[in-house]
Protein backbone atom coordinates (compact mmCIF):
# COMPACT_ATOMS: atom_id res chain seq x y z
CA UNK A 1 0.00 0.00 0.00
CA UNK A 2 1.50 3.42 -0.87
CA UNK A 3 0.70 6.43 1.39
CA UNK A 4 2.04 10.14 1.04
CA UNK A 5 4.25 11.64 3.55
CA UNK A 6 2.51 14.96 4.69
CA UNK A 7 4.09 17.95 2.93
CA UNK A 8 7.09 19.82 4.60
CA UNK A 9 8.03 23.35 5.01
CA UNK A 10 11.04 23.69 2.99
CA UNK A 11 14.30 24.85 5.66
CA UNK A 12 15.37 28.38 5.22
CA UNK A 13 18.69 26.84 3.31
CA UNK A 14 17.29 25.03 1.10
CA UNK A 15 14.40 28.09 0.00
CA UNK A 16 14.08 29.00 -3.54
CA UNK A 17 15.03 32.66 -4.69
CA UNK A 18 12.08 34.41 -6.01
CA UNK A 19 14.26 36.87 -8.17
CA UNK A 20 16.39 35.93 -11.31
CA UNK A 21 18.79 39.25 -12.26
CA UNK A 22 20.57 39.52 -15.44
CA UNK A 23 22.88 41.42 -16.95
CA UNK A 24 24.15 40.86 -20.48
CA UNK A 25 25.66 43.05 -23.56
CA UNK A 26 25.04 42.53 -27.22
CA UNK A 27 27.57 43.99 -29.40
CA UNK A 28 26.06 44.80 -32.97
CA UNK A 29 26.78 42.68 -35.56
CA UNK A 30 27.04 39.97 -33.46
CA UNK A 31 24.85 36.67 -32.67
CA UNK A 32 25.72 36.00 -29.37
CA UNK A 33 25.30 38.11 -26.22
CA UNK A 34 27.81 38.55 -23.77
CA UNK A 35 26.88 37.96 -20.11
CA UNK A 36 27.79 40.62 -17.36
CA UNK A 37 26.65 38.80 -14.82
CA UNK A 38 23.48 36.79 -12.74
CA UNK A 39 21.99 37.03 -9.17
CA UNK A 40 19.54 35.07 -7.43
CA UNK A 41 17.70 37.69 -4.97
CA UNK A 42 15.49 36.96 -1.95
CA UNK A 43 13.48 39.66 -2.68
CA UNK A 44 12.58 43.06 -4.88
CA UNK A 45 14.42 45.52 -2.89
CA UNK A 46 17.73 43.25 -3.36
CA UNK A 47 16.67 42.50 -7.06
CA UNK A 48 16.57 46.53 -7.37
CA UNK A 49 20.15 46.47 -5.38
CA UNK A 50 21.84 44.29 -7.74
CA UNK A 51 20.59 45.91 -11.18
CA UNK A 52 22.09 49.28 -9.48
CA UNK A 53 25.28 47.92 -8.50
CA UNK A 54 25.53 46.63 -11.66
CA UNK A 55 24.60 49.63 -13.56
CA UNK A 56 27.29 51.44 -11.92
CA UNK A 57 29.70 49.26 -12.70
CA UNK A 58 28.76 49.41 -16.46
CA UNK A 59 28.32 53.32 -16.39
CA UNK A 60 31.79 53.39 -14.65
CA UNK A 61 33.76 51.64 -17.60
CA UNK A 62 31.48 53.72 -20.65
CA UNK A 63 32.25 57.22 -22.40
CA UNK A 64 30.92 60.23 -20.32
CA UNK A 65 27.82 61.01 -23.04
CA UNK A 66 27.10 57.04 -23.22
CA UNK A 67 27.05 56.93 -19.23
CA UNK A 68 24.27 59.64 -18.95
CA UNK A 69 21.58 57.74 -18.88
CA UNK A 70 22.66 54.99 -16.58
CA UNK A 71 23.81 57.95 -14.44
CA UNK A 72 20.55 59.33 -14.59
CA UNK A 73 18.74 56.08 -13.61
CA UNK A 74 21.03 55.64 -10.70
CA UNK A 75 19.93 58.63 -9.05
CA UNK A 76 15.94 58.56 -10.29
CA UNK A 77 14.44 57.37 -6.79
CA UNK A 78 10.73 57.82 -8.81
CA UNK A 79 12.10 55.42 -11.46
CA UNK A 80 13.34 52.87 -8.18
CA UNK A 81 9.97 52.92 -6.71
CA UNK A 82 8.19 52.18 -10.20
CA UNK A 83 11.03 49.09 -10.29
CA UNK A 84 9.68 48.11 -6.69
CA UNK A 85 6.14 47.77 -7.78
CA UNK A 86 6.71 45.98 -10.90
CA UNK A 87 8.60 43.25 -9.08
CA UNK A 88 6.77 43.18 -6.15
CA UNK A 89 3.22 42.76 -8.08
CA UNK A 90 4.76 39.91 -10.22
CA UNK A 91 6.15 41.77 -13.36
CA UNK A 92 10.17 41.76 -14.72
CA UNK A 93 12.26 44.91 -14.66
CA UNK A 94 14.46 46.05 -17.61
CA UNK A 95 16.62 48.85 -17.78
CA UNK A 96 18.85 49.28 -21.46
CA UNK A 97 22.02 51.13 -21.90
CA UNK A 98 23.70 52.19 -25.27
CA UNK A 99 26.57 53.33 -26.79
CA UNK A 100 28.20 53.36 -29.91
CA UNK A 101 28.79 49.13 -30.68
CA UNK A 102 26.99 47.96 -27.49
CA UNK A 103 23.32 47.14 -26.17
CA UNK A 104 23.60 46.68 -22.15
CA UNK A 105 20.68 44.85 -20.82
CA UNK A 106 20.19 44.61 -17.56
CA UNK A 107 16.90 43.15 -15.79
CA UNK A 108 15.03 41.39 -12.76
CA UNK A 109 12.43 39.38 -12.59
CA UNK A 110 10.33 36.66 -10.40
CA UNK A 111 11.61 33.14 -10.47
CA UNK A 112 9.31 31.29 -13.09
CA UNK A 113 8.67 34.01 -15.39
CA UNK A 114 9.63 34.16 -18.21
CA UNK A 115 12.49 36.68 -18.87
Amino acid sequence: MLTSAPPTAPSTGSRPFPYRCRAAAYPLNEVRSIPLGSHDATSPRLALRWLRERTQHITDQLDAAYAQPGLHWLTDEAEHERALAYLTSGTGYQLTLYDESTRYVLLAYPAGATP
